[in-house]
């Protein structure tokens, strides 16, 4: 009797759950969108063309003629008067200021990198004006590294 009653409950159950599966498919078929609609492909002489010169929009950037010197000079010169002053010079060094540990403490003081970047603008400035030109900042540029030969003959 036990089987009778258990097998009717489990029936009753999968009768439920297959009604409301049924009646969720039946919603969502009713609130569907429209199947898309089949287009045919345009015929190629009806599309239409551009023309190139009528176009707008912002022009392209152009090249920058600059030496790789003059780059490196106008990093420097940050109002664009062809020469460094002190300020403009010692302004840009301050992340370079950890190479310059001159007793060799770790610990590189504020005026152990001023006196090291003042020193090097006074030796830069050939006429002692207090302005680098162009010239005179070129003799500031780093010396170029040789590549390291590989210690092994692979």
């Amino acid at each position: 009797m036990g089987r009778v009653v258990l097998g009717l409950f489990l029936g009753l159950i999968v009768a439920t759950i297959g009604l409301y599966w049924w009646r969720g498919v039946a919603q969502v078929e009713e609130n569907a969108p429209p199947p898309p609609e089949v287009e045919i492909a345009p015929d190629p002489e009806s599309l239409p063309s551009a023309d190139p010169s009528d176009l707008k929009g912002p022009s392209p950037p152009e090249a920058s003629e600059l030496t790789r010197e003059q780059i490196r000079f106008f990093r420097y010169d940050r109002n664009r008067d062809l020469s460094i002053t002190r300020n403009e010079m010692l302004s840009t060094r301050s992340d370079a200021f950890r190479k310059l540990d001159v007793d060799g403490n770790n610990l590189l003081t504020f005026e152990e990198w001023a006196v090291t970047t003042a020193n090097r603008f006074d030796g830069a400035d050939a006429d002692g004006n207090g302005k680098l030109s162009q010239r005179e900042f070129a003799t500031t540029a780093p010396k170029p590294t040789t590549p390291k030969k590989p210690t092994c003959r692979c």
